[in-house]
């Protein structure tokens, strides 16, 4: 979807400049270009954290050789590195794929400090391949 809203944009850009919209066009359709990009990057995101008492958590993510740990006050699980095809790291998470349709997202916060989350990234790169 995103993808094409985006050409949406570039096509009404190109009309534009070429002269085939008029200014006004252009305005309204990059202001629908741009609330929905808000949408996307910060409406939909709050509003599937917020109903998820899963985002609510406080998380302490332990990496070792062996496997990924993650526990709260409740309990915890862990995964050996052979579980996981891929990862992807965005602003505030990290999505660890175990196949195409299967992932686990954790929260960066869930490392103490920023030598923390350097190592885990490192760890990542070495034990899942992209």
């Amino acid at each position: 979807m995103m993808i094409l809203v985006n050409i949406f944009a570039i096509l009404s850009a190109a009309l534009f400049f070429f002269k085939k919209i008029s200014p006004i066009a252009f305005l309204l359709s990059s202001f629908l270009w741009f609330m929905l990009m808000i949408v996307f990057w910060f409406v939909l995101p709050y509003m599937v954290y917020r109903k998820a008492d899963t985002f609510k958590d406080r998380f302490q993510a332990k990496l070792s050789d062996d496997e990924f740990r993650i526990e709260n006050d409740r309990g915890g699980g862990s995964w050996g590195w052979a579980e996981f095809s891929t990862w992807i790291e965005s602003p505030h998470f990290f999505h660890l794929y175990f196949n195409s349709r299967s992932f686990f997202i954790v929260p960066k916060d869930a490392f103490e400090g920023d030598d923390a989350l350097h190592e885990a990234r490192k760890i990542l790169q070495a034990k899942i391949k992209k």
